[in-house]
């Protein structure tokens, strides 16, 4: 919202003819096809003067003076912007010399991406005028007739991606989002220890199945809650609350009775915590707005498989382990969920006294 607020102001201070240097903003509208990208970049006369060092501004506005001069204009800004599918860089050329803008001081040069057929995500970068630390570019990406995009780049974000509506720009999603999601659970030592203590003690494939079915279900929840912003708890409450997670499933694992096992309430309750430490990592991802719903679920599925893989690989150890000797087994399990119980313990200290 502050963005757009941002671009709104910057057209009605762009839109003022001005002597001194105005509002420094350009603009470039892409319109993307099955197999051409159209762009229409639009920059104020006061910055291409500046690097053509002409004097005055206003006479790069006069037909004549702009004609004599758009091939200089062509090779200064062509080179600044450019766009790249699905990782290829196009071959972008001019459709026809810069227009005058009068009514808005500036010039307007329409340009033709070819592509070799529909993209899945496109990559637009632009740094149009580097001599002003300050600019920006206004970036508007059209799609099937409608604006689907804005963004605003500038010194510190020369780039911006677009993933498109179409069945390449799903695969893209999902290729973007779903070794995301395993890459994050396999580094997450916290969640990691999380999910063995869960299974140290063992159990049937039924008990197994409902404690992997509950954290899933759990995480997944305030995970989609948390990335469409509609419940936002701070790290500094969520990070620790993680790392209680794991000191409360060693001790759980410690004072257990003989059948009394509630494991699968304990994946299910904290599962909504460890949701929203997933949530975290998602949203500095910068995740595609046109296609929310798929990169949510490519990444939460990706997380499911990194769970999937750890907890068949660690049940299947422990399961080895107790067939061999069940004394081994039982003093394993109280010697990790110490460890457990320690390791979150350390944590939460960490990140409650220490970061």
């Amino acid at each position: 919202m502050p963005r757009l607020a941002l671009a709104i102001v910057g057209t009605v201070l762009a839109a003022s003819r001005a002597s001194a240097h105005p509002a420094p903003f350009s603009y470039v509208d892409v319109t993307v096809g099955e197999r051409r990208v159209d762009v229409v970049l639009v920059a104020h006369a006061f910055d291409v003067a500046h690097e053509l060092a002409v004097e005055s501004p206003e006479t790069l506005l006069d037909p004549k003076q702009l004609a004599a001069r758009g091939d200089d204009i062509v090779a200064r800004l062509l080179p600044r912007f450019g766009l790249a599918a699905d990782g290829r860089g196009l071959s972008c050329r001019p459709s026809g010399m810069p227009e005058a803008l009068a009514d808005r001081s500036a010039l307007r040069l329409r340009v033709s991406c070819d592509s070799d057929g529909p993209a899945g995500v496109l990559r637009m970068w632009a740094e149009l005028f580097p001599y002003d630390p300050t600019h920006q570019t206004f970036l508007n990406v059209y799609e099937r007739g409608a604006l689907q995009s804005q963004s605003i780049l500038d010194r510190d974000h020369p780039a911006a991606e677009y993933f498109t509506g179409t069945r390449q720009g799903v695969l893209a999603v999902v290729r973007r989002f779903l070794p995301a999601g395993v890459h994050h659970i396999l580094i997450g030592p916290d969640h990691l220890l999380f999910l063995v203590g869960l299974l140290l003690l063992g159990g049937s494939v039924r008990r197994l199945a409902w404690m992997v079915t509950a954290f899933t279900a759990a995480h997944s929840l305030t995970l989609s809650m948390a990335a469409l912003a509609l419940v936002t708890p701070p790290a500094r409450v969520v990070e620790p609350a993680i790392a209680l997670s794991v000191v409360y499933v060693g001790i759980d694992n410690l004072l257990v009775k003989d059948g009394r096992d509630l494991r699968p309430w304990i994946a299910l309750g904290f599962g909504l915590v460890h949701g929203f430490g997933f949530a975290g990592v998602l949203r500095e991802m910068d995740l595609p707005r046109r296609a929310l719903g798929w990169s949510l679920f490519s990444f939460n599925f990706g997380v499911e498989i990194g769970q999937l893989l750890v907890v068949v690989v660690v049940a299947f150890a422990l399961a080895l382990l107790r067939a061999r000797s069940e004394r081994a087994g039982r003093r394993l399990a109280v010697v990790g969920s110490v460890v457990v119980a320690l390791a979150g313990s350390l944590w939460f200290v960490q990140r409650v006294f220490l970061s």
